[in-house]
């Protein structure tokens, strides 16, 4: 179970709508991540916590294993930046 694993767009895709469904403090609080710093994902011009957003959509496309916790990866330019724009996604860097 690993963030490497994830090789799904449509995984990705889902756990975008379970943020829009749920708002953004709700799905971080329900998966356990905290506020992303620098790192987000566009999609469609909304800006996303990548790395909890990479989290959830493990559990989408693994639901046996369920998503990863925040304390299983690291977020950022070496991990979560990477794995998304495989996935053909845009990764917002922000300034401090």
């Amino acid at each position: 179970m690993a963030l490497s694993d994830i090789q799904s767009r449509k995984a990705i895709l889902a756990a975008i709508e379970e943020s829009n469904r749920l708002g953004r403090e709700a799905f971080l609080e329900k998966h356990g991540f905290g506020r992303a710093r620098r790192y987000f994902l566009d999609c469609d011009g909304q800006l996303y916590d990548s790395k909890a957003i990479v989290g959830v959509a493990h559990g989408y496309e693994f639901p046996s294993e369920g998503p990863l916790e925040s304390s299983e990866f690291s977020g950022g330019k070496a991990t979560v930046k990477p794995k998304l724009e495989e996935l053909g996604f845009t990764v917002r860097v922000l300034r401090k």
